[in-house]
């Protein structure tokens, strides 16, 4: 710390942890909330269904994937049915394919209010990522409908949810914060995250079982964090294979890289992004 007479204030660039900033974000709660609701709000605004189109996404996707690979393609699903299975996947795949497109583009779609007000910047992709826990929270209410109509029972295993709940968002978090990152520069990003969600998705047992992988890919499958996350949704929801193991952990631990690491580059580069957009 350089000394300094009492009646002079010394700034200096912050290091270790408090450079991330997490105590500003803190401060400016009620500034992320409301990012969230207007995020929402906004994928929905114009349309004739507005907030139904929550629920109708999901299903819409449900019956899709039953009609093409249940019934035509004839995918295993593990005895159970597949509208159960294709929609356990979809819960953690819509929640986390939505939250990293709206992180991915929250620096550039609040271009306007990033150049005009002073606020922590990490806010905004955190409000990108944070915005799908409401689609999540409607895609259980069609889940837990189709659940009644297939009376299926409830798992003591659902207790775990959280936790997959828990990597899916901070996996959202990091592809986000280093997205939104790389879109301020080159903002053909936008257009390669499409595609790089579509390859993740056929990576990630969305749309099979992940019984099928050869047990010699099986651990390096494993190290794709949604593959765990999927795989921990069907195991809780319906007993459907097994509970994510140690290849799941590590993935976990990848995840909290890519967030500690996505926030330091961030952080760098939030002090130049007005002038660079």
């Amino acid at each position: 710390m350089s000394s300094a007479p009492a009646n002079q204030v010394v700034i200096e660039p912050s290091r270790g942890w408090a450079s991330l900033g997490l105590k500003d974000v803190w401060e400016y709660r009620e500034l992320l909330v409301y990012l969230v609701a207007r995020e929402t709000q906004g994928v929905y605004r114009q349309t004739a269904l507005g907030l139904s189109w929550l629920f109708l996404r999901p299903v819409l996707n449900m019956l899709l994937l039953t009609f093409v690979f249940g019934r035509l393609v004839g995918v295993k699903s593990d005895d159970v049915p597949y509208p159960l299975f294709s929609l356990a996947a979809l819960l953690p795949w819509g929640f986390f394919s939505n939250a990293v497109l709206r992180g991915s583009r929250s620096l550039v779609d609040n271009m306007h209010l990033i150049s005009k007000v002073y606020f922590p910047r990490l806010v905004i992709p955190l409000a990108g990522a944070a915005s799908g826990l409401v689609d999540l929270a409607a895609a259980f209410v069609v889940f837990f409908t189709t659940l009644l109509l297939y009376r299926m029972p409830l798992r003591w295993e659902m207790l775990w949810l959280p936790l997959f709940m828990l990597v899916a968002l901070g996996f959202a978090l990091a592809a986000g914060l280093w997205l939104a990152t790389l879109s301020v520069k080159y903002r053909d990003v936008t257009f390669a995250v499409n595609f790089l969600l579509q390859a993740l998705m056929y990576m990630s047992p969305v749309i099979y079982s992940a019984s099928i992988v050869p047990p010699s890919l099986s651990f390096v499958y494993a190290l794709n964090p949604m593959s765990g996350v999927i795989q921990g949704f069907r195991w809780a929801l319906l007993g459907s294979g097994e509970a994510p193991g140690a290849a799941f952990a590590l993935a976990a631990g990848l995840v909290l890289v890519g967030i500690v690491s996505g926030a330091y580059v961030f952080r760098r580069t939030e002090r130049t992004v007005v002038d660079i957009i």
